[in-house]
């Protein structure tokens, strides 16, 4: 049986579990008019039912997906011939993948041997003979679990604070989910960064202005040492991400201006949804947009100058993420706008102020650190962004602090040097870890330093 038919059975045993741990409170107490008799509201006494009935089986659901596929898959090795089974670990996982291949229907039984074909019914008989069991299992568990808490089902059973207990735990399980996952990341990255540097000196990688990682099969061919200086790649990553806010600030914040101080309400309805809609093209768009229609119009123009124009330039690539941008921008200053008092605009027009004197001297100010942080924010998802700098600047690793000029970034490595059958312990792969973890120290260190001045306004507002 299908995980997702067990998992929708379940839902249902918990919808009737609920109706039936509600009637049971009421029926302790004679009836609605005797509810005020019971602890907790009678729906409480029904969740609590539903919870029992539906997270343990869940759970063991859970457990049983994440080892039955192992289980199984060692179950039909015991069953193989001995001359399959005694195969090496790669020519045994080979055929491990040809009979689920057969299972699965993307290759013809009548093109395998007669062992495997045998093999593949095995799997399937006990895939089946899986689901079967989990199904009744866990559909036991729910109905002994549900029966056992409609038993225990009276007017002093404090079945709210149980409710808020188990929801109490599965929010501290999330939360710690998520710390353990960014713990995991922040590891897993250091401990392959690490390893590079054990091979290339930190010096050499963060002060090095040469950044060609391309290493040499035979030690006879050109280049088999590499090259890992990443100043190229800082310097490309900042260029762009410059370029971009000076398009994204200026016009984010003066759309802000305009939507949260001048425009009327009408107006204001659509224009800011159009604004934010700019946030949900996907980045693979504005990299058609800026290699097919800017950089080729950027280059024209140029060359109408007497300008030496790449075709794939840091102009093109942060004139078309700074569009991308604006969204964030002009939605957090418009927040940071707004927010601040009324009074305080109130107090300067008392004073003689125009409008315009009161949105630079009282309201920008007012809210300026918010808008740092909003902008702070902004610069840390320009230096993260990858494809439209892959279709719009380049692969090229230059030194150079020209617009016109071909560049690459931190992302955009990353990702060639993880594209392609690579040696997992060499150098070129190790790279990218080292890359990794120094784009995570500057995106972190931006947003601690935005988290901050944001908390520092919120405080000294709200």
């Amino acid at each position: 049986m299908p995980t997702s038919t067990v998992v929708l059975i379940l839902l249902i045993l918990s919808a009737v579990a609920y109706q039936v741990g509600r009637a049971r409170s009421l029926a302790t107490v004679g009836g609605l008019k005797g509810a005020r008799h019971l602890h907790s509201l009678p729906g409480y006494y029904g969740l609590l039912t539903a919870l029992w009935c539906a997270i343990p089986a869940l759970l063991i659901l859970a457990l049983w997906s994440m080892a039955d596929g192992r289980i199984v898959t060692e179950l039909v090795v015991a069953g193989l011939p001995p001359e399959l089974r005694s195969l090496p670990a790669d020519q045994l996982s080979l055929v491990l993948n040809d009979i689920k291949n057969i299972v699965a229907g993307a290759v013809p039984a009548g093109v395998a041997s007669p062992e495997i074909v045998a093999a593949s019914a095995r799997y399937a008989e006990l895939q089946q003979l899986s689901g079967y069991a989990i199904a009744v299992l866990c559909l036991a568990i729910a109905l002994g679990a549900g029966a056992f808490v409609v038993s225990r089902i009276q007017p002093a059973l404090r079945a709210r604070n149980r409710v808020e207990a188990i929801v109490r735990g599965a929010l501290v399980v999330a939360s710690s989910i998520a710390i353990l996952t960014t713990i995991g990341i922040v590891l897993s990255v250091l401990f392959e960064s690490i390893q590079f540097f054990r091979q290339v000196p930190v010096t050499e990688f963060l002060f090095g202005l040469n950044w060609s990682p391309q290493l040499a099969i035979r030690a006879d061919q050109v280049g088999s040492s590499g090259a890992f200086g990443a100043v190229p790649l800082f310097t490309g990553t900042l260029l762009i991400a410059g370029i971009a806010m000076l398009v994204a600030v200026p016009v984010g914040l003066f759309s802000a201006i305009y939507l949260a101080e001048y425009a009327h309400g009408k107006v204001r309805a659509i224009v800011k949804p159009m604004l934010e809609v700019l946030a949900g093209i996907p980045t693979v768009v504005y990299g058609f947009f800026a290699a097919l229609v800017v950089a080729p119009n950027i280059r024209g123009f140029g060359e109408s100058f007497g300008l030496e124009v790449s075709s794939e330039s840091a102009l093109a690539a942060g004139l078309v993420m700074g569009i991308m941008i604006i969204p964030f921008v002009s939605s957090l200053a418009d927040d940071m706008i707004t927010a601040v008092p009324q009074s305080l605009r109130d107090g300067s027009y008392g004073l003689g102020a125009t409008q315009s004197e009161t949105i630079r001297r009282v309201v920008l100010p007012a809210a300026l650190p918010g808008i740092v942080g909003g902008v702070l924010l902004a610069i840390s998802r320009a230096i993260g962004e990858t494809m439209i700098v892959v279709m719009a600047a380049g692969l090229g690793a230059n030194l150079t602090a020209n617009p016109l000029e071909a560049v690459t970034t931190v992302t955009t490595q990353i990702v060639t040097l993880l594209v392609g059958d690579q040696e997992f312990d060499s150098p070129k792969t190790l790279a990218a870890f080292a890359l990794g973890l120094v784009l995570f120290v500057v995106t972190l260190s931006l947003n601690i330093i935005a988290l901050h001045v944001v908390r520092k306004y919120r405080e000294q507002y709200e």
